[in-house]
C-alpha cells in the first residue's frame, strides 16, 4: 500500500511540473514578437495534450499585465489532480507561467 501511494505522488508531481512546464512554454511563446495570447494557449494545450492527456487541457487561460513597468504574459492552467492514476478531483490544479513581452521598436 506505502509502495502504491509513493507511486501515486510521484505521478501527480509529475503531472504538476508537466502542466507547469507546458504553461511556462505557451507564456514564451505568446510573448514573442508578432505572436498572440491564443498561440499561447494552443501551444500550452499542444504539449500538455502530448505529454499528459487532452482532457487536462480543458481550462487554459492567457493574459497581460504589467509587472515593475515591464509587460508580461501569462498562461494559467486549471487541470485535475490525479488522485488514483489520472483520476482525480477536477480543477484543483493551477499553475501559472509568466514571460516578458517581447517588442520589436
Amino acid at each position: 500500500m506505502l509502495a502504491l501511494a509513493v507511486v501515486q505522488l510521484a505521478l501527480a508531481l509529475h503531472v504538476r511540473n508537466t502542466v507547469l512546464d507546458a504553461a511556462a512554454e505557451g507564456a514564451r511563446h505568446a510573448a514573442l514578437a508578432g505572436s498572440s495570447e491564443e498561440a499561447g494557449i494552443a501551444r500550452t494545450r499542444e504539449l500538455i495534450g502530448v505529454a499528459v492527456s487532452p482532457d487536462y487541457a480543458d481550462d487554459v487561460e492567457a493574459g497581460t499585465s504589467t509587472v515593475d513597468g515591464i509587460a508580461m504574459v501569462s498562461v494559467t492552467v486549471r487541470a485535475p489532480l490525479p488522485v488514483v492514476g489520472l483520476l482525480g478531483l477536477d480543477r484543483v490544479l493551477e499553475v501559472t507561467g509568466h514571460a516578458a513581452l517581447e517588442t520589436l521598436e
